[in-house]
């Protein structure tokens, strides 16, 4: 405990941030604490949730479990321990929890009391596992299981051999090469308090349940009277993997050992199945086409009784994030993306009937039931998650959680303004405006436009540690961040218009919010820049070669510079074979790749461009980044490249994204101001 607390000593006298400033700085982004999600108690009265804290001179965050009095907010931390702790949830015990934290490399799972502060490891893995779920006396888990042989192994007299051996595509995946292992899902029981050895119910399967890389325990649930486990795979490899959204869900008969396609037929992605509270029901989230990882996420219940099945919410035009039963069985509480905000809503089951619950400029970012009211976290453009309750018939909001009001009492913040802006085909766009702290109309300002990644993921009220717009505002710059045509929240038309014309009418709508707010008297049209990450690179790279003068730098970060290179590096094809059309040597996507690739329009480049690009990158590999730096460099552009080698499609040590954002801003400041 001690050397943790001089850790964060040391922590303040490394960084050169003092609380004496009035605006936010990259040293304070890091220290603000990240509230996890939230796990609710049988009696909806305390709730459990995690708290992740940087220290930027160890460059590692330290994540505790928080207990929450939810009639009162008042909070105490339970774990405050050097470790981290994960998976926190409710042990179905008067006054104990479980979680998950490493020891001696291995996570185990506890058990911790509450009112005794006693901590009791009750697992003894000698593996490493990705996750865990219990009910009554059954554990599922999930544990990677080495199924295939190393160069070494293969020619075990060359055991310093460096080597890989590839027969099929899927041999990377985001940022991490395969390693050999396939996540499985095992059962067990506890007895006396105590996992005993677990079974694989997908034994010799060289397929992974949860989904690499981004998929958790949400995707298995165990049937309330602990006879199955359902779990979400998709049961191909290699290219087959690499086209296809096509995952299924799996019941496994815990009696009979049997294992049943529950979704077979179903073409796109079949996910995280859930078990209503007393089992009648068996929903889960379902996407109708194979190959668009974007399409209308639905909720599928099937009634156990009968084997009946409905798609809830065929019929709302509404893509569903989450959702939760109520305890009768009746009532379904989702969150969906509407109009660049994410809100809560209600579905009647009995009435076939959709609510929305909440309303206002913000994000709602986890669900969960607790009596009469849904709690969850929720963010601001301008401040992160925090723990809030509504009443579900008033929609009245209060805010249980002030992780952060220490530093929010010693800052200011941006004013965010909504504007519908007309696009070049007379239609109206969501688009948010952020002012600097202490704007001043009567000045001008250098204005930023921000281009969202996704390229189908709204510019809604995220609060994000990389691209954060209350921190871009902070020094003093304009930020114009449109909802463009491809993005989710304003219907299933507006949200497919981006795919095979990435170049087209999205570009354009760019164009017309610069053209729109640029004639503010106090957005200086002689300081405009342009910047984004992944589709927003790849817009910043376009932009770059047709932005007719209007912009005076650009900055791409993991941006798609060369679709033809990119197509042939890339390692989910379903979204390539989706978005940009198909592979570029087809007679028929001769035009789209023409149109589309941004290195198409390398001979109109002639403005300052910074280029950050991270190594293990494998979704838009490196060599894209390294093309765009080169031809600035060869055509004698101002140019840097800033490149991370332990770094993803994302940036995520503390003290590399320190780096990400001086060089962010040094770089604006040296062509913006």
């Amino acid at each position: 405990m001690a050397a943790r607390y001089f850790c964060l000593f040391s922590t303040i006298i490394f960084t050169y941030f003092s609380f004496g400033q009035d605006r936010m700085s990259p040293e304070l982004l890091w220290k603000l604490k990240r509230i996890g999600s939230v796990q609710v108690d049988a009696s909806g009265e305390k709730a459990l949730y995690t708290q992740t804290e940087y220290e930027l001179k160890e460059n590692k965050g330290y994540k505790d479990v928080f207990l929450m009095d939810l009639k009162t907010g008042e909070s105490v931390n339970l774990t405050n321990s050097a470790e981290s702790e994960y998976g926190a949830e409710w042990s179905g015990k008067e006054n104990t929890i479980r979680y998950m934290k490493s020891v001696d490399g291995v996570m185990q799972i506890f058990e911790f009391n509450i009112e005794s502060k006693e901590e009791k490891k009750i697992s003894s893995f000698s593996e490493n596992i990705n996750g865990y779920i219990i009910s009554g006396d059954l554990i599922v888990y999930a544990q990677n299981v080495k199924l295939d042989k190393t160069v070494n192994e293969i020619y075990p007299d060359l055991p310093l051999a460096e080597a890989r051996i590839m027969d099929d595509l899927m041999y990377r995946h985001w940022d991490s090469w395969h390693d050999y292992t396939y996540s499985h899902v095992f059962i067990a029981k506890i007895e006396n308090g105590l996992i005993g050895e677990g079974k694989d119910i997908m034994e010799g399967e060289k397929f992974d349940s949860p989904l690499k890389p981004f998929g958790g325990m949400e995707q298995i649930a165990i049937s309330p009277d602990g006879k199955q486990v359902v779990y979400t795979c998709k049961k191909v490899s290699g290219i087959n993997y690499a086209i296809s959204t096509n995952s299924d869900l799996y019941a496994y008969n815990i009696e009979s050992g049997e294992t049943k396609n529950l979704t077979e037929g179903r073409m796109g992605y079949d996910m995280n199945p859930k078990f209503s509270p007393n089992g009648k029901y068996l929903s889960w989230t379902s996407m109708k086409r194979d190959g668009y990882e974007a399409d209308k996420n639905d909720i599928i219940l099937k009634d156990q009784a009968t084997g009946n099945t409905l798609n809830l919410t065929k019929d709302i035009d509404l893509t569903v994030a989450d959702y939760v039963f109520n305890e009768k069985e009746d009532m379904i509480y989702f969150k969906s993306d509407k109009h660049a905000t994410v809100q809560l809503f209600e579905f009647d089951l009995k009435k076939n009937k959709t609510r929305q619950i909440t309303d206002g400029d913000h994000n709602w970012t986890s669900i969960a039931l607790a009596g009469k009211y849904l709690v969850g976290t929720k963010t601001t453009m301008n401040h992160p998650n925090e723990i809030f309750k509504v009443d579900i018939k008033k929609g009245e909001e209060t805010q249980l959680s002030h992780a952060n009001k220490e530093i929010y009492d010693k800052i200011k913040t941006s004013k965010i303004e909504k504007r519908w802006i007309t696009t070049s085909d007379n239609k109206k766009m969501l688009t948010w405006v952020i002012y600097p702290p202490d704007f001043d109309p009567n000045k001008k300002y250098p204005t930023l436009l921000y281009c969202q990644g996704g390229p189908q993921s709204a510019v809604s009220q995220f609060f994000s540690f990389r691209w954060n717009f209350q921190l871009m505002a902070a020094n003093d710059y304009i930020i114009v961040a449109p909802n463009r045509r491809g993005l989710p929240g304003f219907g299933q038309e507006w949200n497919e218009a981006i795919s095979k014309d990435w170049g087209g009418q999205a570009m354009k709508d760019y164009l017309a919010a610069i053209d729109s707010v640029s004639k503010e008297p106090y957005c200086d049209e002689n300081r405009m820049g342009a910047i984004g990450a992944s589709y927003g690179g790849y817009s910043v790279y376009y932009l770059a070669g047709n932005h007719e003068k209007r912009f005076k730098t650009f900055i791409s970060h993991c941006g798609l510079f060369n679709l033809y290179s990119w197509y042939g590096t890339t390692e989910e094809l379903f979204f390539a074979n989706w978005d940009i059309g198909g592979p570029y040597w087809l007679k028929e996507n001769a035009e789209l790749y023409q149109k589309n690739s941004p290195s198409n329009y390398v001979q109109n480049w002639d403005t300052p461009m910074l280029v950050i690009h991270g190594e293990k990158d494998f979704r838009v590999p490196i060599g894209e980044g390294m093309q765009a730096f080169q031809v600035a460099q060869i055509k004698g552009i101002p140019s840097r490249f800033l490149y991370f080698p332990g770094e993803g499609h994302w940036v995520l040590s503390p003290q590399n994204g320190i780096v990400w954002h001086r060089e962010f801003f040094n770089w604006l400041d040296r062509w913006l101001k």
